[in-house]
C-alpha cells in the first residue's frame, strides 16, 4: 500500500549523513544565511567550494579560487572563510606560504587586486579568529624545527599581519603528538566560558595515529595549557589519520567538528571530509572538557 507523502517536517527529520561525506582535506565549514559551505585541499589549482543545507546532500558549486586569479602556482592547501563587512575572506595556504583572497560572495571567485603573500616566511595553515572586541588574530603554523604554531593580529582591513609582535604558542612535545614528525598544525579556536581553546592536529598527516588535541588559555595569545584528556579526536575501529579540522554552529546551535580521516584503515590518500557532533562537558574541578564524538561511521540525524 502506498504510503503518504512526508510533510516538510519529517522529511527533514528523516535525513541523515554520514562519514565520509566528500573527497577533501583540511576541512573549513561556514554557515551563511541558511547554508553551509565546504571549502577543502581538494584541487591542484585551486580550491572547490560545496553548499549544503543541512549536511546530507552537498552541491558542487565549482572552483571558488583558481591560480592565476590570487598569489599562487601551487600546493593549494588548507582554505578558511570569514564574512566581515558584506565581504567574504578566504586565508589560505600556496607554496608553503600564506595569503588572504576576498570575495563578494561565499562561492567565489576570491581574488586579490594586489597579488602578495602576508608572510614572506613560509607558514602554513591560517585560521581566523575575531575576538568579542573586534580584534581578528590569525593563527598559522610555521615550519621551524617540526611545525610550531603562532599567533599575531591582523589590521582593520585583513591585509597585513603583525609579524612583529607574533606569540609561539605550542609545539609538539607529548608522546602522542610525536609518533611520527614533530608537528602542530591546522590550529582552530573556540572561545567557551571566557576561555580560548586552541584545537590543533599532531604527527605527520600520513600517520594512522594523526589526532586532535586541545590547549586552554585565558587571553587569545596564550599561554596555553595542554589538556590532560588530549588527544579529543584520534583513530578507532572506524578510521584513522583523523585530523586538521574545523567547528561550526549549526543554525540550532550544536556545535559539529569537521576533519578528515584517511581513505581506509590502510590506505592514506585520496583523504576524505567528516564530520561529528562536539560538546563542551562540564567539570567541577577545572575547566569544561571538550568532547568531540567520532570518529564515526553510521548514519547521524542531519542539521
Amino acid at each position: 500500500k502506498a504510503q503518504p507523502p512526508l510533510s516538510g517536517a519529517e522529511e527533514r527529520m528523516s535525513r541523515t549523513f554520514c562519514n565520509p561525506m566528500l573527497e577533501g582535506a583540511d576541512p573549513f565549514v561556514l554557515r551563511h544565511g541558511d547554508k553551509y559551505y565546504l571549502y577543502a585541499t581538494n584541487a591542484e589549482e585551486g580550491f572547490r567550494v560545496y553548499s549544503s543545507a543541512d549536511f546530507s546532500a552537498w552541491e558542487d558549486c565549482g572552483m571558488c579560487l583558481r591560480a592565476g586569479d590570487a598569489i599562487g602556482k601551487k600546493w593549494f592547501w588548507a582554505p578558511e572563510v570569514m564574512e566581515r563587512g558584506g565581504k567574504f575572506y578566504m586565508v589560505y595556504t600556496a607554496e608553503e606560504h600564506l595569503a588572504i583572497a576576498v570575495s563578494e560572495s561565499p562561492t567565489g571567485p576570491f581574488v586579490q587586486t594586489q597579488k602578495k603573500w602576508l608572510s614572506g616566511e613560509r607558514a602554513i595553515d591560517g585560521h581566523f579568529f575575531c575576538d568579542d572586541d573586534g580584534t581578528v588574530y590569525l593563527y598559522y603554523v610555521r615550519l621551524r624545527d617540526g611545525n610550531e604554531i603562532y599567533v599575531a593580529e591582523l589590521d582593520r582591513d585583513l591585509e597585513r599581519l603583525d609579524e612583529a609582535h607574533e606569540t609561539f604558542l605550542v609545539r609538539a612535545e607529548a608522546e602522542w603528538e610525536c609518533r611520527d614528525c614533530r608537528v602542530t598544525e591546522g590550529p582552530f579556536v573556540l572561545k567557551h566560558g571566557g576561555k580560548y581553546y586552541l584545537t590543533y592536529s599532531a604527527n605527520h598527516t600520513r600517520s594512522p595515529d594523526y589526532a586532535v588535541g586541545c590547549a586552554v588559555s585565558r587571553s587569545p595569545r596564550g599561554p596555553f595549557v595542554k589538556a590532560a584528556y588530549n588527544p579529543v579526536l584520534h583513530r578507532n575501529e572506524a578510521a584513522n589519520g583523523v585530523g586538521h579540522h574545523s567547528f561550526v554552529r549549526s543554525a540550532k546551535g550544536e556545535l559539529i567538528c569537521v576533519y578528515h580521516r584517511h581513505f581506509d584503515l590502510h590506505t592514506f590518500r585520496p583523504r576524505l571530509v567528516c564530520a561529528d557532533r562536539a560538546e563542551f562537558v562540564p567539570c567541577a574541578r577545572g575547566d569544561d572538557i571538550l568532547v568531540i564524538h567520532g570518529p564515526t561511521a553510521a548514519p547521524q540525524r542531519a542539521l
